[in-house]
């Protein structure tokens, strides 16, 4: 299965990892590309190189829970090919816990409707590490027992559970992707930023790096680019359809080790400051991408060093602009 020639939606297309899969997506050569966004997290900036590349890329401000506007949307663009990517991040689930959980289980709900009624053929889904919870056994397998640490974690194994019961009832063609700790360009800021975009502008501001907890939490770091590169492959692969499948490096970094080696490519001389841990942070995050391998053939390309370079590159530029 190619993209070539297809009709592409992307929710959440002006987000981190949405951006960065619509400019791929250009390079499949598609009929028509789409992007739906409502704008929570997503930035109109983010879409400037994908706009570059394909003039003809459509923008819609829109809430893609309203089933009846996607609807709409779908059939006016006769859409072949949903990416579903819209989200209500983590951090809001810790202060907006029910809306943020309703918000994503109807996200998922809405695309298997209209998947359902075929509106469109193809769902290719983000789900997200956090479904598994902290680590009982590593490398976390896609069989990883399912124990989420936040409403953020327990919506998308509900929405992953909603996916895979829709495959099995209704025949509707999905696969599910579950990224491990993306990082890259363009990742959220501000109150939505994870660890490695906070770390770098404390930096540039001058301020001391910031660990929660005592630092020796694991996570999994995989570039963006590596990301999206395995987005495509999924779609391509029938093989994947119906199952959730980790999209991780296989590599396991302390926080420590990560706010360490970001001070040191940044010549930081200030001293880490410990602060009290995050709420449910989960402890220890060690992915396996054996299925992955097995199944698209999946080989991460960007050492995390060079990632985390380019991902300085880009805020430190970013930081000059506005400063």
């Amino acid at each position: 299965m190619r993209l070539t020639n297809k009709s592409i939606l992307v929710t959440g297309g002006a987000g981190f990892v949405g951006s960065h899969l619509a400019e791929k997506l250009i390079d499949e050569k598609p009929d028509n590309l789409v992007v739906v966004d409502n704008f929570y997290l997503g930035k109109k900036r983010n879409l400037y190189f994908a706009k570059q590349k394909f003039h003809y890329l459509k923008v819609y401000n829109q809430d893609a829970t309203k089933q009846e506007e996607m609807e709409g949307i779908l059939k006016d663009e006769n859409v072949d090919v949903v990416f579903n990517l819209a989200v209500i991040p983590l951090p809001t689930s810790l202060v907006k816990p029910k809306w943020a959980y309703d918000t994503n289980v109807k996200l998922a709900s809405t695309m298997c409707e209209l998947a359902r009624k075929d509106v469109f053929k193809t769902l290719i889904h983000y789900s997200s590490s956090e479904a598994y919870g902290s680590a009982v056994q590593v490398p976390m397998c896609e069989d990883h027992p399912l124990k989420p640490t936040t409403p953020y974690g327990a919506s998308k194994i509900a929405s992953d559970h909603l996916l895979s019961s829709y495959y099995m009832t209704f025949g509707i063609d999905v696969s599910i992707l579950r990224p491990f700790n993306i990082y890259g360009p363009r990742q959220n800021e501000g109150t939505y930023a994870g660890v490695i975009p906070l770390t770098i502008e404390r930096i540039l501001q001058g301020d001391s790096p910031v660990i929660h907890g005592d630092g020796l939490q694991t996570r999994d770091y995989t570039y963006v680019t590596d990301l999206v590169d395995a987005t495509i492959k999924v779609y391509e692969v029938k093989a994947t359809r119906g199952k959730p499948l980790n999209i991780a490096s296989g590599k396991e970094t302390t926080i420590k080790e990560l706010i360490s080696k970001i001070a040191k490519l940044m010549n930081c001389k200030k001293p880490i400051i410990y602060d009290k841990p995050r709420s449910g942070d989960v402890r220890r995050f060690f992915g396996s991408n054996s299925l992955a391998k097995e199944l698209i053939n999946y080989q991460p390309k960007v050492d995390f060093e060079e990632g985390l370079k380019h991902t300085i590159s880009w805020y430190t530029r970013r930081f000059r602009k506005i400063h």
